[in-house]
């Protein structure tokens, strides 16, 4: 799930920090031959004494450089490494899943990756995320205020942000009316549930019993739905152990037992999107990697793909105010969800936007791409303030891993003051 300020800054963002390190990635195992984009890859340091080194990626535009917007990708979680973003959702390249082996992931190019038409800094944060790391212990004690002072620079152009958590109250609750809209129960367990409930689905009363079965009946509903995509099989978690090569798999129905990952790869069954996560692990623990990203030595025991630290401090409950002072700001927005998204619905984001009190500058309307309904979209505006909402049909949780065409065509006319 998104930490609530790492989406709040997933901005186009000018760097004022210090590079201490930078090194120029000109190939990478797995990939045939020298790399067809920039890749430069370094650490900055942060804090007072630069006890804190944040790992980036920095990818130039492929198309022209100096005139394009230069953006920051902040994955969430809190604590998921940008990588994961890089290969799954908006980089220039994703794993090639027929022709990789177990041990030996192979790339190829990603025909819709942003960096056509951006330059793009994915930054590993906070501190513990992907290959960043602390010189001391005290160091790893992190939050959303404190990571977001790390990571804040000036806006330049504007901000989007991508089915994003941003305040419980909305983004959680909605959760019963989406499932009731995708008609995952019935209008009796939703009517049932909205009277007894008043509303409130995630704070209830305890002695509210009638509320309590209302969502009993709907857990019951949707506990095989697959959350970050409806109509994707679910297929349990796959967490690491300190042997990254086993894995802990927790399936409905069979006792968790541990097996090798890289046997999933070959075993029958029914895809499922958690599995394509593996090769990530296989690909970013391996030394001759992390050589050729030039890692730091002895720095990370290992790589994992999202970091659920217990250091890590839930300290910003909503960030609706955040976006209220933005309002004030000579800004561009773009905000979008996938609209098959149950971790944070497409409908609490549009509640949220709501309570900013915009103007409503254009109407509920599809847009399109190759004469395709790819979603819907609306404007709203406040002085020299304007911000954009999208759905993105058929999208997930994460809308560029599902939808990377679609996806690619709605930043490309923003970044273009283009109508989506």
């Amino acid at each position: 799930m998104a930490s609530i300020l790492s989406r709040l800054l997933l901005s186009l963002l000018v760097f004022f920090v210090t590079v201490q390190s930078q090194s120029i990635i000109k190939s990478l195992p797995g990939f045939p031959g020298d790399l067809p984009f920039k890749l430069e890859t370094g650490y900055i340091g942060v804090r007072e004494f630069d006890d804190v080194q944040l790992f980036y990626y920095f990818i130039e535009s492929e198309r022209s450089p100096k005139d394009e917007p230069l953006m920051l990708w902040l994955t969430g979680g809190p604590g998921c490494s940008s990588l994961s973003g890089l290969i799954y959702e908006i980089g220039p390249l994703n794993f090639n899943y027929k022709n990789s082996s177990g041990n030996r992931p192979t790339f190829l190019l990603n025909p819709y990756s942003w960096t056509k038409v951006a330059n793009i800094i994915f930054l590993d944060q906070p501190v513990g995320a992907g290959f960043s790391y602390s010189t001391t212990q005290e160091g790893y004690y992190s939050g959303d205020l404190r990571s977001a002072a790390e990571t804040y620079q000036f806006l330049r152009k504007g901000y989007l942000l991508g089915n994003p958590l941003t305040d419980v109250l909305y983004d959680l609750n909605s959760r019963v009316v989406f499932t009731h809209r995708k008609a995952l129960i019935s209008n009796e367990i939703y009517e049932s549930a909205k009277n007894n409930c008043k509303g409130e689905y995630m704070h209830v009363d305890p002695e509210n019993v009638d509320c309590g079965v209302d969502l009993q009946s709907v857990v019951k509903c949707i506990e095989k739905i697959f959350n970050a995509h409806i109509l994707e099989p679910k297929c349990g978690t796959l967490n690491p152990t300190p042997n990254f090569l086993k894995w802990d798999r927790r399936i409905l129905g069979d006792g968790g037992s541990e097996i090798n990952p890289l046997a999933l790869l070959e075993s029958p069954g029914p895809w499922c999107r958690n599995y394509d996560y593996l090769y990530c692990y296989v690909w970013a623990n391996d030394k001759t990697v992390q050589k050729a990203l030039h890692i730091r030595e002895g720095t990370k025991t290992e790589w994992i793909r999202c970091n659920e630290s217990s250091s890590y401090a839930h300290d910003v409950i909503k960030s609706t105010d955040y976006h209220q002072n933005l309002t004030e700001k000579k800004l561009r927005a773009l905000i979008y969800s996938g609209d098959h998204d149950m971790v944070v619905p497409y409908i609490g984001t549009m509640a949220w936007i709501e309570t900013l009190n915009l103007s409503l500058s254009t109407d509920w309307e599809a847009w399109f791409v190759d004469g395709q309904v790819a979603g819907y979209t609306q404007q709203y505006e406040h002085d020299n303030y304007e911000l954009t909402y999208a759905t993105v049909k058929g999208a997930g949780h994460t809308a560029p891993e599902y939808k990377p065409k679609e996806t690619l065509a709605m930043i490309y006319r923003w970044f273009a003051h283009y109508p989506l």
